[in-house]
């Protein structure tokens, strides 16, 4: 059978592309291989938060006390929170199976397998079934990058060792936990299990966590971390995994951790091989799928978004580089941009951040203003956060006064994010955004008395 566009992966960019395409008028199959919604929705973005809410629930009551309000026999039910977890997966799985067939989109449960070009367009095999695709939308997503670590291929294996693929699933709370890796996936799985009861020690090779973002914020969430109990080894390297502790290399000595069990996230990398990409040509550049800003390929109606192309692995990403890429099949001219893609660690303070940091405008020879607010001059945040440390800063260039960036942590840092990235995107000014309108009181009137400092 024929389709007008062939889409595999069923994840973020693969899901709202077919859903996208089948909007517009495209007969669209849609083909996945383990479950649809992909990493984000099943292994991911939205176990993570369920866990995430209920740990920041406790947190929150433990603390009641600070506001007035006391409560005793606390306590994580993890069972009861990977049963809630479940049924949330669930609803949204069910709720984009039922989205997809709306749109008529068709959808196949198998390994996608390219086998060339004829004159009728991309051959795809689903075991003995074959089906050809006038376009074709590469959304096969990544896999948890695996470092060459001594043992570590045999701790995965026994289950010592996790990814986040696995790790939501744990039975019981260990009592200690080792996390590889200081990114946004181990800070925040980091942050759920110190609240349920581990012992959690995060090793990370930087000097600093939290990747990119701003240096002074990610010491103010180490050092949050670090009063609830987690320890951080910086600057150290993973040399072994045993059969119960993580060996690293810190100050050229030797550290042994003990751990009941180990948490791998340092990374994710684009799944490019073993499906076929080789039978038509596709150029794969360092280990991604090369696009341009309209998500083509080097090859004629062939498509990639979300985590495949490497450009931004987050889902929010994906959701819009789909959208870029069916916009442009379909004859609407539409273009890819990455100035203001909003990244966020859900923990407990949030960390939030779109555009330049302080420290890669350095990096990038920019001409900038920065100002920096304690979140303190929100009269909402004061009221809701005993003792709060939190702050935003705003990057602006010298010379235009065009907003470059926004970076902040606090509580409702992911829910503000978004207003900043607008500013970005549309390259408004210090007088442009300070037309805006914010309520009051609301946490996101930092972001306005921001704008005021310059």
């Amino acid at each position: 059978m024929t389709y007008d566009l062939i889409v595999i992966g069923g994840g973020p960019a693969g899901y709202l592309g077919a859903e996208r395409a089948g909007r517009a008028g495209l007969k669209t199959l849609l083909i996945e291989k383990q479950y649809i919604g992909g990493v984000c929705l099943n292994v991911g973005c939205i176990p993570s938060k369920t866990l995430l809410y209920s740990a920041k629930i406790l947190d929150s009551a433990k603390n009641g006390s600070k506001y007035g309000v006391t409560a005793e026999g606390l306590a994580i039910d993890h069972p009861v929170i990977v049963d809630r977890k479940n049924k949330v997966v669930k609803a949204l799985t069910s709720g984009v199976r039922a989205q997809l067939k709306r749109q008529g989109v068709t959808v196949v449960e198998g390994f996608a397998q390219i086998d060339g070009r004829t004159d009728d367009g991309y051959v795809v095999k689903v075991g003995d079934n074959a089906y050809t695709g006038k376009r074709l939308l590469i959304a096969t997503g990544s896999a948890p990058a695996v470092p060459p670590i001594k043992g570590l291929e045999e701790g995965l294996k026994s289950g010592y060792v996790l990814t986040s693929n696995e790790i939501f699933d744990v039975g019981t709370i260990p009592q200690s936990l080792v996390v590889i890796g200081g990114g946004v996936i181990g800070l925040e799985m980091a942050s759920y299990f110190n609240s349920a009861g581990s012992k959690v020690t995060i090793v990370e090779m930087l000097d600093h966590i939290g990747g990119d973002i701003d240096l002074e914020i990610a010491g103010i969430l180490q050092a949050e971390y670090e009063a609830k109990g987690i320890e951080f080894k910086l600057k150290a390297k993973v040399v072994e995994v045993t059969a119960d502790s993580v060996i690293c290399e810190e100050d050229g000595q030797r550290v042994e951790i003990k751990a009941d069990k180990v948490l791998l996230s340092v990374g994710r990398r684009p799944v490019v091989q073993g499906f076929g990409l080789e039978t038509i040509g596709v150029e794969v550049i360092n280990g991604r799928i090369n696009t341009d800003e309209q998500g083509r390929t080097n090859i004629p109606g062939v498509y990639a978004a979300g985590d495949v192309n490497g450009r931004s692995m987050l889902a929010h990403t994906a959701y819009r580089e789909a959208e870029v890429c069916v916009n442009n099949m379909v004859g609407r001219r539409d273009r890819m941009t990455y100035d203001a893609i909003p990244m966020v660690i859900y923990t407990n303070p949030e960390v939030a951040s779109v555009g330049e940091t302080e420290e890669s405008a350095k990096r990038k020879g920019l001409d900038v203003e920065v100002v920096n607010l304690s979140m303190r001059y929100s009269g909402r945040y004061l009221a809701e956060n005993h003792g709060g440390r939190g702050i935003c800063k705003m990057v602006v260039d010298k010379g235009s006064k065009r907003i470059l960036g926004v970076s902040m942590i606090a509580n409702y840092a992911s829910e503000i994010i978004y207003g900043a990235g607008i500013m970005i995107e549309r390259a408004m000014t210090i007088e442009d955004a300070k037309r805006v309108v914010f309520p009051h009181p609301t946490v996101s009137e930092i972001v306005r008395e921001c704008l005021f400092e310059f």
